[in-house]
């Protein structure tokens, strides 16, 4: 039998021992009448007057000396030293607490007082067993390198943390911050738009066709319509039923689901915004954005000016506002602006760009600035004006046709947000579908798809629009100082253990 097979069969005999005593080991509620940070805040006025406190929370440690004990309880807020004495709680009351082990949630009812040594604590009159942990907690192992403690236990290990994520939040409660910073960022933007007039909705992530990005998205069959559904890829096509239908101001926020890779900057399911607004355009857009992420950086971490990777990234607005095509001249000294086919072709080449054969000058322009222009925006930089070939739902400029009232916002090197001003021509929205159903057959598997309902939708009529997404998981990733998106999802996707345990061995050998 392994160690950790003993330690959880003496637990269990621990949880017998409290059930014949009749001893609720998991009982429904429990009284608290203060968290421990609230307990510790108003420590002064608690031993002046004596008051009984209930708390509750995890045992994180525990001696006993005879007929006295001593432990540690920790809840979300902080923790306190307890001190149990048998001749104060009773015979029956410290069994129970000789039960005790590490990580049983307790409830902890007493006086507060000063130990001798100086240490505030609580004074135990009652225990109780709140729910008893049957396995033991990892222990956390420190050595010393270099004169710095360093880590070296097994939730030092990255992949286990994100696979046993509750463990990682117990062991490493610094990263409990990460999740409490996730959570101000979307309440911050929530509070913004609520106050600038936009209406928070829900659209369908179960959708009979998908659409608003180029993606492959994930299938799912439902058993009483026996049809085929598919996991949204965005939120898009749905706002702007909304906004034809009579809302001016929309926005969700919520899971999109893509069927792609996986990498650092890429989950399967992520959590974005998409915020449509009625008689406004792409440049409406830009400084929508930048009042979302620079107010937010302040209201959130106190600061608009980053510092990440080691570089110091300005999120204060104005922001750099740049044409792709001028970019890419500025950084690769090509003039793309003419569109002419056989020399945009011609330097690809020259470049060693991949060249698919279904691309047109639009497609190859793109792959010039991703190639070289995006991974040098480092500061908030506002990519404008792409082509239409990439564009489906972009409208045109109206001074030349090739290109579209679109934009995506650079950080870091990293794209953090894409908006347009909406097409909202029916005629034209259709020949642009079309267009890429075509795509579709040729191969591009993450092409736009016909969708019919839209179409008849937009014959309705759509106002001008402006529309954006922001990724919320990158731009936590900037304000937490992560360079992993699975840091900051608690629950991000992970292969399954037995290739990741064959891959390892296999680097091993």
């Amino acid at each position: 039998m392994s160690n950790d097979n003993q330690l959880i069969g003496l637990r269990k005999q621990k949880y017998k021992k409290l059930l014949a005593m009749n001893v609720q080991v998991y009982p429904n509620r429990v009284e608290r009448t203060m968290y421990i940070k609230e307990l510790i805040d108003q420590k002064d006025k608690l031993i002046e007057t004596n008051e009984t406190v209930k708390i509750t929370g995890r045992l994180k440690a525990m001696r006993r000396h005879g007929k006295i004990g001593f432990g540690n309880v920790e809840d979300e807020t902080a923790g306190i030293q307890i001190y149990v004495r048998k001749d104060v709680v009773g015979d029956e009351n410290y069994e129970i607490y000789k039960l005790y082990d590490l990580g049983d949630f307790v409830g902890i009812e007493g006086v507060a007082f000063v130990t001798e040594s100086g240490e505030f604590s609580i004074k135990a009159t009652k225990v109780a067993i709140l729910a008893k942990s049957l396995r033991p907690l990892p222990t956390v192992k420190e050595k010393i390198v270099d004169g710095k403690k360093v880590r070296y236990d097994e939730f030092s290990d990255i992949e286990l943390r994100y696979r046993k994520r509750y463990l990682d939040l117990l062991l490493n409660p610094q990263n409990k911050n990460i999740f409490i910073q996730r959570s101000k960022i979307i309440s911050n933007f929530r509070k913004i738009l609520d106050n600038d007039k936009f209406l928070e909705v829900e659209t369908p992530i179960l959708q009979p066709l998908y659409g608003g990005a180029n993606a492959r998205p994930f299938i799912t069959h439902h058993n009483t319509l026996n049809i085929d559904l598919y996991l949204r890829i965005a939120t898009e096509l749905y706002l702007k039923r909304l906004i034809i239908g009579g809302f001016e101001r929309v926005y969700e926020i919520g899971k999109n689901f893509r069927n792609e890779g996986m990498d650092k900057s890429h989950n399967p399911e992520f959590t974005a915004i998409e915020i449509y607004q009625a008689y406004a355009d792409y440049n409406d857009m830009m400084d929508l954005t930048e009042k979302l992420m620079s107010q937010t950086a302040i209201d959130v971490i106190g600061t608009d000016l980053i510092e990440f990777e080691e570089k110091k990234i300005n999120l204060k607005s104005p922001w750099r506002r740049a044409t792709m095509i001028d970019l890419i001249k500025e950084h690769t000294g090509f003039d793309a602006s003419d569109f002419d086919y056989e020399n945009i072709k011609n330097f690809c080449e020259s470049k060693g760009i991949e060249i698919d054969p279904n691309a047109g000058p639009g497609k190859l322009i793109t792959e010039i600035f991703e190639t070289f222009v995006e991974a040098k925006l480092i500061q908030p930089t506002f990519v404008t004006d792409f082509p239409k070939e990439v564009s489906p739902l972009a409208k045109t400029k109206p001074n030349d046709k090739k290109i579209v009232e679109r934009f995506e916002l650079y950080i870091n090197g990293s794209e953090f947000a894409n908006a347009f001003t909406e097409l909202n021509d029916p005629i034209d929205q259709r020949e642009r579908l079309e267009s890429q159903a075509k795509l579709r057959e040729l191969g591009d598997l993450e092409a736009n798809v016909v969708d019919e309902d839209f179409l008849e939708a937009m014959e309705y009529g759509m106002p001008p629009t402006g529309g954006l997404g922001i990724g919320i998981d990158r731009f936590v990733m900037l304000l937490t100082k992560n360079t992993s998106i699975k840091e900051v999802l608690l629950f991000p996707q992970m292969k399954p253990e037995e290739i990741s345990v064959k891959k390892k061995k296999k680097k091993k050998k």
